[in-house]
């Protein structure tokens, strides 16, 4: 698992070095993972960008979004966000977003 946050807004940039971090946290630094593996996002347009897309393919991961509307996927994604908020962000002294991006990767870890 990786993480990509800032505070000026996420780019296809952005989602697309993630792939990579995934990838390699993962895999190693690789040019083709040894088997195609699904990248599930939500429908926002730095994923679907043809140009993030299409860079997904290169390493064999294959782009697929959830289901507009779709209870399911969505509940999982919120309780991993209020589940991450309850143990982490609510107990831990933040003074600014800076200090919360700086601890991101450490909870996810955890």
């Amino acid at each position: 698992m990786s993480c990509v946050a800032t505070m000026a807004g996420i780019t296809g940039e952005d989602v697309r070095d993630l792939m990579v971090a995934a990838v390699e946290h993962r895999f190693g630094p690789v040019n083709q993972l040894p088997s195609l593996i699904e990248w599930l996002t939500d429908n926002g347009n730095y994923y679907v960008a043809r140009d993030t897309r299409r860079f997904a393919h290169e390493p064999g991961l294959i782009p697929k979004t959830t289901p507009l509307e779709s209870l399911l996927s969505n509940g999982m994604a919120e309780a991993f966000v209020r589940t991450l908020k309850r143990d982490y962000v609510c107990v831990s002294v933040l003074p600014d977003a800076e200090s919360v991006l700086r601890q991101l990767p450490v909870w996810l870890a955890h």
